[in-house]
């Protein structure tokens, strides 16, 4: 592949991938958030609890109906323009994205639409373990995608045959460090963004005085109070995976700490490996997606705990309006935190798309430039515009309060004036 398709390439997988993972963080996080929710109203018979798990069930499900049409088109690239890799790997990795379509568009689907269409069906304890198992193939699906990913920077469990790898330790690419340690960190991701979205979206109503102000009063604590949490657990874990880098992908490591004496080491020592060619990443790419991941996640840990103090005083929930702006404005802080990181994950690999295996210059499609121009125009306005039409519904839905949805709502009820709250599940 020329240089120009080659760069051509990698942005519209870039941009597909990113676009893709904003919908993923904050599906996982919503989903579990949820489901405990709704645990503690059957539980409980709590009707405020069933009214929460109603509104945020409800942008839950327009951010995964929009972000599942995103995953579709990533796959396809796979096939589109990187069919090298899928000649040199597919039998590696081929499985593990097989059973992620499988989890994602079968059985995650299916019983999320179960739990949507099923709530006035189901028994609520038949109902609830719906959204369980909705929720527990959500983290199968994120799981599975890692499997791959994790392959790609830490090739383990393969042996190499005349037409390309093939598996040889299935245990040990399952339980690929790579893979585990990514997946223990989008899941605190996750948990960090629903958090942040959840305090911000319950700010709003809460300094615009929403009448139904005890859902988005507790909302609000839940989402301050599971922030703080999940940013130290995805901190840790993110820590953790920097000592790995030294041993698996030191170019990696060392444009990050840009130490050009260990690159020029590095340089040298693979090039006398693999034979002449450029093997560091760009340090500019691969050390600005870490210090901005850094940053952020810095700053999100401060405004954690300032959440979980002025979240203990009752007053400052209901009256503290900077406060309240404050929490409206983070909100996108943990999608640049997560966009970020994946860049340092992703642009500190290269030049190779399996690390050490196969080059990204020897992974492509047959495709010509012009090609990959119209590709590129065409998903790059296809994912604008299903990114557009996501905030926008999420937006309206959430601006409009828990008195306008629909999830879960007797066609035969009269939902009605704005202020008055729906009326709820016999839990």
């Amino acid at each position: 592949m020329e240089p120009e398709t080659l760069d051509l390439a990698r942005l519209q997988f870039a941009l597909t991938a990113g676009g893709h993972f904003l919908f993923v963080a904050l599906t996982l996080g919503l989903a579990t958030v949820v489901a405990v929710i709704q645990t503690r109203a059957v539980f409980s018979g709590d009707p405020v609890h069933a009214r929460m798990v109603r509104f945020w069930g409800q942008l839950y499900v327009i951010n995964y109906a929009v972000g599942i049409v995103t995953g579709i088109v990533m796959e396809f690239q796979f096939g589109m323009t990187w069919s090298g890799l899928g000649h040199y790997a597919g039998n590696v990795f081929g499985a593990s994205l097989a059973i992620e379509t499988v989890v994602a568009f079968f059985v995650e689907s299916t019983f999320l639409g179960l739990w949507i269409f099923g709530w006035n069906h189901f028994g609520k304890g038949v109902h609830l373990a719906l959204l369980w198992v909705v929720t527990l193939t959500a983290y199968l699906s994120a799981y599975w995608i890692l499997v791959t990913n994790g392959f790609l920077n830490h090739p383990v469990g393969y042996r190499e045959t005349a037409e390309g790898l093939v598996i040889s330790d299935s245990w040990a690419l399952l339980t690929n460090p790579s893979t585990l340690f990514a997946f223990l960190h989008i899941t605190g991701g996750a948990l960090i963004t629903a958090a942040f979205f959840m305090a911000g979206v319950s700010a709003y109503h809460l300094f615009r005085r929403t009448p139904d102000h005890e859902l988005f009063r507790r909302s609000l604590r839940i989402g301050v109070f599971v922030a703080l949490p999940a940013v130290f657990f995805t901190a840790a874990v993110g820590g953790a995976q920097f000592p790995m880098l030294r041993e698996y992908q030191p170019a990696k490591l060392a444009a990050f700490q840009s130490d050009p004496a260990e690159m020029a080491r590095l340089q040298a020592e693979m090039a006398a490996k693999f034979g002449p060619g450029d093997y560091l990443p760009s340090e500019a790419w691969t050390r600005a997606g870490a210090l901005v991941m850094l940053s952020v996640f810095g700053l999100m840990f401060f405004i954690a705990i300032l959440g979980v103090v002025l979240g203990s005083i009752k007053w400052t929930v209901y009256r503290l309006r900077p406060w309240h702006v404050l929490l409206m404005a983070v909100v996108p802080l943990p999608f640049v935190a997560m966009t970020a990181g994946w860049v340092f994950r992703e642009a500190g690999r290269q030049p190779w798309v399996i690390y050490g295996l196969l080059k990204t210059e020897d992974a492509g499609s047959a495709l010509s430039t012009g090609q990959l121009q119209l590709s590129l125009a065409v998903f790059g306005t296809l994912f604008v515009l299903l990114i557009t039409i996501n905030w926008w519904l999420l937006l309206r839905t959430a601006q409009r309060g828990s008195s306008h949805v629909a999830l879960g709502a007797d066609d035969r009820t009269d939902h009605g004036p704005a202020d008055r709250p729906l009326p709820v599940h016999s839990y």
